[in-house]
């Protein structure tokens, strides 16, 4: 009976079956092949997660330049206000996979949350994927920042009829930061596409003097996105909340394309 109906064991060449399992199947993070190879060596035995230090406004803002500050912020509370060079990337469900992604092993880690048990939290699910550099987090959020008269950033939030009003503007580019199988579906019309994964090395693809406006399909990524732009540079930056899901649900013009396929290995 399987070898009669399971598509698995059909007639084709060795080939054939590879691209048959590969297709549809999305790109796996960075971090599977590190942590894939720690395992097989032997990852060293932690204990338990180390708890992360508070640190006071001037203490973070000393140890800021020799680490990765990452916001777990919501992409919302991230755009109003964050720490000059975080990069944010929200503490929900999909959090462990984008750190993985994002996140590299060999660096400090601090973190900004709106309490400490976020905090811990997301110390937690970091080292799960071992990513357990984390140095500290800033104690009072951003609250506690602002107050110490500590320098903020900021990235528009842009509703998706502003992207589409504004998308026409010769100083405004769109960016698509989804995956090839989600941009194969329909994207907005002129919006170029780098899947978010890549964006750091493909950074010389977009003008850094015009306005970059990033989305997603809910805005999470894009947030991520964004907050990578100004951190390398980019002075002028737009985060679209809702994104592909709210642009469709306006019913705004889409443009379908086929995407070449991603090449194997």
């Amino acid at each position: 009976n399987e070898r009669r109906f399971n598509p698995a064991l059909a007639d084709r060449s060795e080939d054939d079956f590879v691209d048959w399992l590969l297709e549809g199947m999305p790109e796996p993070p960075r971090h599977y092949a590190r942590l894939k190879k720690l395992n097989a060596a032997g990852a060293p035995v932690r204990g338990t997660p180390p708890q992360p230090v508070p640190l006071q406004p001037g203490e973070f803002a000393k140890a800021a330049p020799h680490a990765m500050v990452v916001d777990i912020r919501s992409m919302l509370a991230f755009g109003g206000g964050h720490v000059p060079g975080s990069i944010s990337i929200g503490l929900r469900e999909e959090f462990p996979n984008w750190a993985g992604w994002m996140l590299p092993d060999d660096k400090p880690l601090l973190l900004v949350g709106e309490d400490v048990d976020d905090v811990t939290e997301a110390a937690l699910q970091l080292f799960r994927i071992g990513l357990d550099r984390v140095q500290g987090y800033l104690r009072g959020g951003v609250g506690a920042w602002q107050n110490a008269a500590l320098p903020l950033s900021h990235i528009a939030q842009w509703s998706a009829r502003e992207l589409d009003e504004r998308r026409r503007d010769p100083d405004v580019s769109v960016l698509d930061v989804r995956s090839d199988e989600e941009v194969a579906k329909g994207r907005v019309p002129g919006a170029k596409h780098v899947f978010l994964p890549h964006l750091e090395s493909r950074l010389d693809e977009l003008d850094p003097t015009r306005t970059v406006a990033v989305y997603c399909g809910s805005g999470y990524r894009s947030s991520i996105a964004a907050s990578l732009l100004q951190r390398r540079g980019f002075r002028s930056v737009a985060n679209v909340p809702g994104a592909w899901n709210a642009w469709t649900a306006a019913r705004k013009a889409v443009t379908q394309e086929q995407v070449p396929p991603r090449a194997r290995g």
